[in-house]
Protein backbone atom coordinates (compact mmCIF):
# COMPACT_ATOMS: atom_id res chain seq x y z
CA UNK A 1 0.00 0.00 0.00
CA UNK A 2 2.90 2.35 0.67
CA UNK A 3 4.22 1.77 -2.84
CA UNK A 4 0.95 3.06 -4.28
CA UNK A 5 1.11 6.19 -2.13
CA UNK A 6 4.68 6.84 -3.23
CA UNK A 7 3.77 6.36 -6.89
CA UNK A 8 0.82 8.76 -6.57
CA UNK A 9 2.99 11.37 -4.87
CA UNK A 10 5.63 11.04 -7.60
CA UNK A 11 2.99 11.71 -10.23
CA UNK A 12 1.62 14.72 -8.31
CA UNK A 13 4.98 16.41 -7.83
CA UNK A 14 6.59 17.65 -4.63
CA UNK A 15 4.64 17.62 -1.40
CA UNK A 16 3.25 20.77 0.14
CA UNK A 17 5.98 20.68 2.77
CA UNK A 18 8.70 20.38 0.14
CA UNK A 19 7.25 23.35 -1.77
CA UNK A 20 7.13 25.43 1.42
CA UNK A 21 10.77 24.60 2.20
CA UNK A 22 11.74 25.43 -1.39
CA UNK A 23 9.92 28.75 -1.14
CA UNK A 24 11.60 29.63 2.14
CA UNK A 25 15.02 28.79 0.73
CA UNK A 26 14.27 30.97 -2.29
CA UNK A 27 13.15 33.83 -0.03
CA UNK A 28 16.35 33.59 2.01
CA UNK A 29 18.48 33.59 -1.14
CA UNK A 30 16.55 36.56 -2.53
CA UNK A 31 16.98 38.51 0.73
CA UNK A 32 20.74 37.95 0.42
CA UNK A 33 20.65 39.52 -3.04
CA UNK A 34 21.00 36.29 -4.98
CA UNK A 35 19.30 36.01 -8.36
CA UNK A 36 16.58 33.40 -7.85
CA UNK A 37 13.97 34.31 -10.43
CA UNK A 38 11.47 35.30 -7.76
CA UNK A 39 8.56 37.45 -8.84
CA UNK A 40 8.64 40.77 -7.01
CA UNK A 41 5.76 43.20 -7.26
CA UNK A 42 6.41 46.80 -6.38
CA UNK A 43 3.56 49.22 -6.05
CA UNK A 44 4.14 52.83 -6.97
CA UNK A 45 2.53 54.93 -4.28
CA UNK A 46 1.26 58.19 -5.76
CA UNK A 47 2.04 61.59 -4.38
CA UNK A 48 -0.89 63.33 -2.76
CA UNK A 49 -1.30 67.09 -3.03
CA UNK A 50 -1.71 67.68 0.68
CA UNK A 51 -2.63 71.33 0.29
CA UNK A 52 -5.37 70.56 -2.26
CA UNK A 53 -6.67 67.72 -0.08
CA UNK A 54 -6.76 69.96 2.98
CA UNK A 55 -8.50 72.76 1.08
CA UNK A 56 -11.03 70.34 -0.40
CA UNK A 57 -11.87 69.27 3.16
CA UNK A 58 -12.19 72.91 4.23
CA UNK A 59 -9.60 72.57 7.00
CA UNK A 60 -6.78 74.84 8.12
CA UNK A 61 -3.31 73.36 8.44
CA UNK A 62 -3.72 73.14 12.21
CA UNK A 63 -7.14 71.47 11.93
CA UNK A 64 -5.95 68.92 9.35
CA UNK A 65 -2.83 68.15 11.37
CA UNK A 66 -4.81 67.67 14.58
CA UNK A 67 -7.59 65.65 12.94
CA UNK A 68 -5.21 63.13 11.37
CA UNK A 69 -2.31 63.16 13.83
CA UNK A 70 0.36 64.94 11.79
CA UNK A 71 2.77 67.42 13.33
CA UNK A 72 1.76 70.89 12.03
CA UNK A 73 5.35 71.72 11.07
CA UNK A 74 5.59 68.54 9.01
CA UNK A 75 2.36 69.41 7.21
CA UNK A 76 3.73 72.88 6.41
CA UNK A 77 6.94 71.35 5.07
CA UNK A 78 4.97 69.03 2.78
CA UNK A 79 2.82 71.85 1.48
CA UNK A 80 5.79 74.15 0.89
CA UNK A 81 7.78 71.44 -0.87
CA UNK A 82 10.58 71.30 1.69
CA UNK A 83 9.81 67.67 2.50
CA UNK A 84 7.91 64.79 0.96
CA UNK A 85 5.76 62.29 2.89
CA UNK A 86 7.35 58.83 3.08
CA UNK A 87 5.63 55.86 1.43
CA UNK A 88 3.48 54.75 4.41
CA UNK A 89 2.36 58.34 4.98
CA UNK A 90 1.44 58.71 1.29
CA UNK A 91 -0.70 55.59 1.64
CA UNK A 92 -2.44 57.13 4.65
CA UNK A 93 -2.94 60.40 2.77
CA UNK A 94 -4.43 58.48 -0.18
CA UNK A 95 -6.88 56.78 2.20
CA UNK A 96 -7.72 60.15 3.76
CA UNK A 97 -8.37 61.53 0.27
CA UNK A 98 -10.85 58.75 -0.57
CA UNK A 99 -12.27 57.76 2.82
CA UNK A 100 -11.55 60.40 5.47
CA UNK A 101 -14.43 59.15 7.61
CA UNK A 102 -12.76 55.73 7.92
CA UNK A 103 -9.52 57.24 9.17
CA UNK A 104 -11.40 59.52 11.55
CA UNK A 105 -13.36 56.52 12.86
CA UNK A 106 -10.18 54.57 13.57
CA UNK A 107 -8.42 57.53 15.19
CA UNK A 108 -11.35 58.46 17.47
CA UNK A 109 -10.96 55.10 19.20
CA UNK A 110 -7.29 55.87 19.91
CA UNK A 111 -7.91 59.21 21.58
Amino acid sequence: MEKTAVKVRAKQGPSVGARIIEGLEEAIAWSKGEEVGARVTQIQIPDVDVSALRHRMGLSQAQFAMKFGFPPATLRNWEQGRARPDAPTRVLLAVIAKHPESVEDVLKDLR
